[in-house]
């Protein structure tokens, strides 16, 4: 997937996990930042649970929707190891 595909889904998926998980937002680079990582992260979990072989493979619904369920999982993750402090 090109370098242009991967900011187009992190974006989508960044932007629509901070909404669901009703945070304050993290601005334009920050939901890029959590959207490049949440798909990093749910590529690498739905690979290696759900047997897919290229599970963020280009811009398309599977793409975003995990990027979308590994975005929402990096932020609960952060939100727990952070304590108080609430980040996204």
């Amino acid at each position: 997937m090109g370098i242009l595909a991967w900011i187009v889904v992190g974006l989508i998926a960044g932007w629509l996990a901070s909404r669901v998980m009703k945070g304050r937002g993290s601005g334009l680079v920050g939901d890029l930042v959590l959207g490049v990582v949440g798909a990093l992260l749910g590529g690498l979990i739905a690979s290696t649970l759900l047997n897919m072989p290229n599970p963020v493979n280009g811009i398309n619904v599977p793409s975003i929707l995990v990027a979308f369920l590994g975005a929402v999982i990096l932020i609960a993750i952060l939100r727990a190891v952070s304590g108080r402090r609430r980040l996204f």
